[in-house]
């Protein structure tokens, strides 16, 4: 728990797709207009899940649970980097999209396949590698 993380970020999935958010489009941000997964900056103090709650609250209104996640790892920020964040993957019942309450970062939101997350060209690239590699370890995906 006392390695270093600069933030944390989940793959959300309700029921089989994935909950993804289009970002803003501004210069001044990484990966303008690309789809992203809930998630960001660690404040002090804060775990990674911690970290990872706050961010869902505040950029979908959901309320993240240990529960419900079913893969953790601290994993370079992007390839080559040497700064770590923490990847989750959640699952949350189907019908929960219902329950969001889209923040004020973002252009919008949707549910995606993963399938078509993983092949969509303007997807934030380290999350699509971390994508591939839990769908990877958890050989395809979900399981009942």
């Amino acid at each position: 728990m006392d390695e270093p993380f600069d933030g944390a970020k989940a793959a959300v999935f309700i029921g089989e797709h994935l909950l993804v958010i289009l970002r803003d489009d501004k210069p001044d941000i990484p990966f303008p207009a690309n789809w992203d997964f809930p998630g960001g900056g660690r404040e002090p103090g804060e775990t990674g899940f911690q970290t990872l709650a706050r961010e869902m609250h505040e950029e979908v209104g959901l309320d993240a649970h240990a529960a419900q996640c079913l893969w953790a790892r601290r994993l370079p920020r992007q390839e080559g980097s040497e700064a770590f964040t923490w990847f989750y993957i959640l699952r949350f019942a189907a019908g929960t999209e219902g329950d969001i309450r889209f923040g004020d970062e973002g252009q919008g939101w949707t549910l995606m396949h993963p399938d078509d997350f993983v092949a969509v060209p303007d997807a934030v690239p380290s999350l699509v590698v971390k994508l591939r590699l839990w769908l990877h370890e958890s050989g395809g995906g979900l399981q009942a």
